[in-house]
Formats: C-alpha cells, structure tokens, sequence
C-alpha cells in the first residue's frame, strides 16, 4: 500500500501517491479541490442541543470503535489484595485469598534482592529478552532461538491470535477452560467452535476431529493441566490433534504441578505446534507478568516481527531471570503445594455438600451439592475473609475452584466449610 501526501492550500489540495519505501513520488498524480464554504447573511436554525438544522447525526466517541469491539463482553478479573481488603474491611493478611491460583509462597529470595539492585530501570529494557531467554534456554534445554518472551502468557496469546487470525477465521475452544481464548477471539474478530467436554472434563476427541474437518478452523487452544478442573491431555491425544491441519497451542501454564514433563521441545518435530509457560504459578511472579513460549522457527520469526518491541519490562526480565537463579526454592515449593493439594482433596471429599474433582494443578475444582448454592457459598465465605472462585458459565453451574494455599489456609477454610454442616 502506498502513502498519500497532499500538498496545497486552503482552497485546493494536489495529492501524490507514494510507494511506501521509496522515497520517490510516482507518476501517478490526483488533484481534487475543496472549495471554501460562502458566507450567508441569514442564520441556519439552530436545535435545542446546539447544532445547526441541517447538520447530521451527533458525533460521539464510540462511533470510532470497531464493530465487534463494542459488541466485545468485558473481561472479569479476580480482584487484587487492595481491592478485597478495602470492600471486605480487612488487612491483606487477613484475607485467605483461594481465588486466582496464585503461589502464596512468594518468589525466592533472590527476586527480591535483584529487583532491589535493578540498576538501569530508565533505560528501555532489551526488546529480545537476551538475558532471559538464554536462562529459559538452560531451564528447558530448547534452544533460545525457538523461545519468546512476553508480558505474561496472555500477550503471546493475544499475539498469536494477531499474527494467525484474519477476521472471520475460527478457532476451537473446548470448554470449560481458560476463557482469555474465547475473549481473545472475540477481540480479533474471529469465530469460535465450542467442543464441551466430556462429564469428567476430558477431551472430546471424536467430536474435535469431526468440527475440525467439517468448520476447517485455524487453530485450537489446549491447556494441560486444563484451567479449572486440572485434567492433563495425554501425548496419543495430542498426536492425533497435530495429526491435523490446525495449529495447536498448548498451554502449560500449571505444567510443575503435573509430574508430566513439558512439550517444549516438540515444537522442534511439529510444525503446528506452539506451546505456552508462565512464572505465575511456578515462581510466584504473576503480578510481573512473565510468560514465554516455544515456537517452531517458521513461525517465530513473525512473532517478533509483530510483537511490541519493549514487551518485557526491565523489573520482570530481572525478576524472572533471579528466580531461575534457585531451582532448588522452585522444586521445594512446588512439591509443598502438591502435597498440600493432596492433602485439601482428602479433606475436601469429607464435605456433604461438595464432590471435589482429582487434580494435576495447584487448584480443585468442585461441584456444589446437596441443595447448596455456589454463589452463596462464595459469598459466606468472603465475610469470614477467605475468598474462592465460583462460576455462573452454564458449563460449570453450581461448581466452584479452590486454589492451594499453605496448610494454615486450608485449616482457615476449611473450619468455615465444617460451620455449614
């Protein structure tokens, strides 16, 4: 596409057409005039808001906004420490906060030193995330060339969507699971298959190759252990999903807490396979907002042409890289979490009124019964300042997610569920 420049006076423009990389007008020349306005003695009539009788419609802001994106249903975020402790009345550390997965161990002691002595925070931070791909590059044994950072998963995934999607391509979404799929395509103005999932929050897997063949969608978004019953995707079916001609994005964002090893390095044998990490969960780092993907070099190289160039703050580049610094903090807290999760399932299934589901993450997932309502259940809760996640999506009706927290959290919690029975 070509740059127009126009050149003239008030009265009259003349506009050349220039290619874009040339710094050379073309032979093409258009010319249109724009006469001024006369004068008039006599006065338009004027409405009551103003305007003249003869004008238009009233200009407002949202006229600008795209279509779709004024059709876009908002996000809905778990609310912050600042937030909670402002509408329930209490401090921070009063609340047990079971809502957002997050790790309430904290990240390891270096972050903190290392965000303490970050000695260039005005200078733009490096658009390549050298320092910090070249330590993911030894965490996971991938090479740095087929790894990319950004200012949390969420990004990359919104950037994937940017670089793949044309407007009015679909995706797969097999729900329930993270939503920012559904929203992301929404905001790129694309279509979205839903393919529930089994009663036991498994893959449909005949049902996805049937759409798959039938709507010819461009990718699918999985996520393993799934967000929020915490199922993991085993590799036969995953091979048949890349067995297809889509694009898989694999999101492994609560991958530590598994015992499955990550598919990172698969993005080497499959050219339709993009997969997805975070320092949320696993280094504590979710209010830094890291994440980083693997990607097959053929596709990688359009992410960095598309992605913003200073996504990856200098704080998170140091926090992240510090983290890494002590695997030793990593594989401790980890382990204390899944042992702590095992320990809330068992308590959990003692509950008459909930029916957890087993779990391969740092959260459980439970079905509300007995005539209890979610909701209320929720909002009982958060007067005694413990704070879960419910959900009103017709997929998980009457469910709600407890995130592990550390032994004193679940006794917190779960001397408020034994009050109700």
């Amino acid at each position: 596409m070509g740059v127009i420049e126009c050149f003239g006076s008030i009265s009259s423009y003349t506009c050349f057409d220039r290619p874009r990389n040339s710094p050379y007008f073309s032979r093409i020349r258009v010319g249109f005039t724009v006469p001024i306005a006369a004068s008039t003695s006599a006065a338009a009539p004027v409405k009551e808001d103003g305007r003249l009788e003869n004008e238009g419609p009233l200009l407002t802001g949202d006229s600008f906004v795209r279509q779709h994106i004024r059709d876009l249903s908002p996000y809905q975020p778990i609310f912050p420490f600042e937030v909670l402790s402002a509408r329930l009345g209490r401090k921070p550390e009063e609340i047990v906060k079971l809502d957002a997965n997050e790790n309430p161990y904290g990240p390891p002691p270096e972050v903190f030193e290392a965000l303490g002595n970050m000695r260039f925070p005005y200078i733009y931070p490096d658009p390549e995330s050298r320092t910090l791909r070249a330590a993911l590059s030894i965490d996971s044994g991938l090479e740095s060339d087929y790894i990319l950072a950004g200012c949390g998963a969420d990004e990359l995934i919104d950037l994937i969507m940017r670089c793949v999607l044309e407007p009015g391509d679909k995706i797969v979404d097999c729900p329930p699971t993270f939503t920012m799929y559904e929203f992301d395509a929404a905001l790129n103005a694309a279509g979205v298959i839903k393919v529930p999932r089994k009663p036991d929050f498994s893959l449909d897997l005949k049902k996805i190759l049937a759409v798959i063949e039938q709507e010819k969608p461009k990718c699918i978004f999985l996520t393993s252990p799934n967000n929020p019953d915490g199922s993991i995707i085993d590799d036969e079916t995953l091979l048949q999903m890349l067995d297809t001609p889509v694009l898989v994005i694999l999101d492994e964002a609560y991958i530590e807490f598994s015992g499955v090893e990550s598919k990172m390095q698969w993005v080497k044998r499959f050219e339709n396979l993009i997969v997805l990490r975070t320092f949320s969960k696993r280094a504590a780092l979710a209010g830094l907002r890291v994440g980083y993907g693997a990607f097959p070099l053929s596709i990688i190289k359009y992410m960095w042409r598309a992605k913003q160039p200073y996504n990856v703050s200098v704080a998170a580049e140091v926090a992240a890289c510090a983290a890494l610094q002590n695997p030793d903090y990593l594989e401790k807290v980890k382990v204390a979490l899944v042992e702590e999760r095992n320990r809330l399932f068992d308590l959990l299934k003692q509950v008459s009124f909930l029916r957890p589901f087993p779990s391969h993450s740092n959260f459980i997932l439970c079905e509300v019964t007995s005539g209890m309502d979610a909701k209320e259940l929720k909002e009982y809760l958060a007067k005694d300042g413990v704070m879960i996640r419910h959900y009103n999506k017709k997929e998980l009706s009457g469910y709600i997610r407890i995130s592990v927290g550390k032994p004193e959290h679940t006794e917190t919690l779960m001397k408020c569920l034994r009050s109700l029975y």
